[in-house]
Formats: C-alpha cells, structure tokens, sequence
C-alpha cells in the first residue's frame, strides 16, 4: 500500500506537530506558582522576584498569622518545614525560600510528594541575603506520609 500525501496534509501535519511538541514545555515550568505570604514580608516579595526573574508565572495572595499557618498544616506542611511563604505549581507545595532550580528539577522528576521546603529562614537562600556570603542548608522533599527527605544541599559560601 501506498500512501501519498497531499501539500496541505503535510502543512496541517507540521503544524500539528509543532504545536502538541510545545504542550508540554509549556505545561512544566511555565506553570503558574501562586504564592502566600504576608503582607510586611520583605524576604518574601525578594524571592518571588528571583521566581519572576527566572521566568516562573507568580500571583501572589496576601495572608498572615493563623490564616497563613491552618494554610500550610491543611495542605501537608509538616510545622518542622515551615517558613514565611507558602507557594503551589501544577499540584506541588512550595515552602520557604526554595530555589527555582529544584522547583524545576520537582515539576520534571514529579515524584509522588507534597512539595519542597526550605525550614525557617536560612541566611543566602534566595531572598534571604548574599548568595556569595550564604550559610549551608537543605531543601526537602515532603512525602505524602508527611516523611521528609533531603532533595537538594547547599553548603556555606
């Protein structure tokens, strides 16, 4: 059997193609982050710049003490992870001072998880000082048991 195709079949092929080729990229890190943070938090506004910089869509909602802490424990913040924000993409919890490179690095391995967390406030996490005079810390993977594991280390600069 032969199978011929005509100029248009080849066009709407192509264009088929090239559109089902960007779905996905467009679907990973272009994934929109919506974040939760209060209002007077300097260090929280500094790391979603660094997110916006480094071409992550972020909205930002405003929400503070009790609000903002039922927010992080309804959706399996374990309270040893917490921090000053809270953020979701495509299904994921974002706690903390995360880089936008393991946030990367969680929406293309998707493992079965809540989300990550940066613990506290630690000095030289994005937007939170200096890289250049950063003190070491981790970035954990939160399971859905509420488990933690480290998925990524930064050591002091």
């Amino acid at each position: 059997m032969q199978l011929i195709l005509s100029r248009r079949g080849f066009v709407l092929g192509a264009c088929a193609a090239s559109v089902a080729g960007a779905v996905p990229a467009m679907a990973a890190p272009g994934s929109a982050l919506h974040v939760l943070k209060d209002p007077n938090c300097g260090c929280c506004s500094a790391w979603v710049e660094i997110l916006q910089a480094d071409g992550f869509e972020v909205t930002v909602e405003e929400s503070m003490g009790t609000l903002l802490a039922r927010y992080k424990l309804d959706n399996g913040i374990p309270q040893e992870m917490a921090s000053c924000h809270t953020g979701r993409i495509a299904g994921y919890m974002i706690e903390g001072h995360v880089p936008p490179a393991d946030i990367r690095r969680l929406l293309e391995e998707r493992p079965d998880a809540i989300g990550l967390a940066v613990p506290g406030m630690p000095y030289g996490s994005p937007g939170m000082g200096p890289e250049t005079e950063r003190e070491a810390y981790e970035v954990f993977l939160i399971r859905r048991n509420g488990a933690t594991e480290v998925f990524s280390s930064y050591g002091a600069a």
